[in-house]
């Protein structure tokens, strides 16, 4: 069976913000959209894969923060891939302001920036994941959608062959908003509405054999710097 293949999309410089884009055999799946205006930056992905926007069969959002979704409704109408979104993040996708819990002294600095919460374009789900689970056979992909709420109530992972997760903002790696340096130690992103709940859904993922995981902010990281993660979550 061909592997699927992951290509970190650079959203910002050194890490700092990531979106994904998966390849399988001619067919490419879109993991976030990152800021608003990124349509150009995911076109010169897919051209570097040989692929073009007629190529792209889904896109997924982890959740529906502007660094993520600000440019998911630019992309529904801009092409033929259906938006998969979960139920509990659409509220966030439709214009709510996120609840914002900062994990540190960092989030409560880029709290007051207020530039997580600009608004974005209202985007409205093609499909909304309803299901703990979701397999993605359906659009070519050997790959599960698994809810796993935490950062936000409707935080998706996208759970690939291999042991590889797209966890977006499940956890984060390295300094401040993450990446930049000391990108192989775990933290939490500025912003986490229910550690508790974060902890269980990483639990979820490493017992469904995770090894390698790509995050939204920093990383990737392996299951080890996980699990030590988890236990300062715990403490």
């Amino acid at each position: 069976m061909t592997q699927t293949s992951v290509h970190r999309l650079a959203m910002l410089p050194f890490g700092m913000l990531n979106a994904f884009l998966l390849v399988r055999q001619g067919r490419a799946m879109l993991v976030d959209t990152g800021l608003p205006g990124a349509q150009p930056r995911i076109e010169r992905a897919l051209r570097a894969q040989g692929l073009g926007w007629s190529d792209l069969a889904l896109i997924v959002l982890t959740h529906a923060h502007i660094d993520h979704a600000g440019s998911a409704a630019q992309l529904q109408r801009h092409t033929k891939a259906p938006l998969i979104l979960h139920r509990d993040e659409l509220a966030y996708a439709q214009g709510a302001k996120p609840l914002l819990k900062p994990s540190g002294p960092f989030g409560w600095l880029f709290h007051k920036t207020g530039a997580i919460e600009r608004p974005f374009e209202p985007v409205t789900p093609d499909r909304l994941m309803t299901a703990e689970t979701l397999d993605l056979a359906e659009y070519g992909f050997s790959a599960h959608l698994v809810h796993t709420p935490g950062h936000t109530p409707g935080s998706l992972s996208v759970v690939l062959d291999g042991g590889r997760v797209i966890a977006g903002d499940l956890l984060a790696s390295g300094i401040l908003l993450g990446g930049i340096a000391l990108r192989g130690r775990p933290k939490s992103p500025p912003f986490e509405e229910d550690s508790a709940a974060v902890a269980a859904s990483l639990h979820r993922l490493l017992a469904m054999g995770c090894e390698t995981f790509y995050l939204g902010h920093g990383g990737p990281l392996p299951a080890v710097a996980v699990r030590r993660h988890i236990d300062r979550l715990q403490r």
